[in-house]
């Protein structure tokens, strides 16, 4: 009776069976592409089954929009004609009044036109020019001062500035009476019945040529 023989037969059998269900796991091969996002998986294994599968990419992070804001605007441009004013001053300038009922008055007695300005000498870079290189020079004084009845009207700003309530009141009945529009600054030549006959904003030039401007409303003047 031969034992040895059917005993190494069984040990080579059972090896064969353990590399039998060894050997699928051992050959598979797993191929891995990504494209648009997409990742694919191909594992194919030693008996040539393959297996597929399909899962999305996360997407990559992209930066975020940034915010426009509605208020950026681009920067304001001053006039480069129009000269840096002098410091504003609170006073009433010397021979002007500030009562529109008073200068008509004025105006009707002595038979002269009224010139009424409005300005905003705080805040209106035109208006402070107006008053520098016009209305403050002496030639222009010196021309108006037996041809017209001059009134002046401020509106400024500035809390500091604000003059008193009777003045303001003033300031208000003239302004709706000759400048309900708001317009500053503002020129307005009064007949001396109380008739408007022109209004004109800021005018280049210095008293020569507003001289010139008057003369044209009012040639007798």
């Amino acid at each position: 009776m031969k034992i040895i023989p059917v005993f190494v037969s069984a040990r080579i059998l059972a090896l064969w069976l353990v590399l039998l269900g060894a050997g699928p796991a051992l050959a598979q091969k797993t191929t891995i592409k990504a494209k648009n996002d997409k990742v694919k998986t191909k594992t194919a294994s030693a008996t040539g089954a393959v297996a597929k599968s399909k899962a999305t990419a996360a997407p990559s992070p992209t930066a975020a929009p940034q915010p426009t804001s509605p208020v950026t605007s681009a920067p304001q441009v001053v006039v480069a004609t129009i000269p840096t004013p002098a410091p504003a001053t609170t006073e009433m300038p010397v021979g002007w009044l500030a009562d529109l009922d008073a200068a008509k008055a004025a105006a009707k007695a002595a038979n002269r036109p009224i010139l009424a300005v409005f300005s905003g000498f705080d805040w209106c870079q035109p208006c402070m020019v107006y008053e520098q290189e016009v209305f403050a020079k002496p030639e222009f004084m010196a021309y108006a001062k037996d041809k017209l009845v001059l009134a002046h009207f401020d509106f400024p700003r500035l809390k500091k500035n604000q003059p008193t309530a009777a003045q303001l009141k003033l300031n208000e009945a003239a302004a709706a009476q000759l400048n309900r529009e708001g317009d500053f600054p503002l020129a307005v030549v009064v007949s001396p019945e109380g008739k408007v006959l022109a209004k004109t904003g800021y005018i280049a030039g210095g008293p020569a040529a507003f001289e010139a401007y008057l003369k044209k409303v009012v040639p007798t003047l």
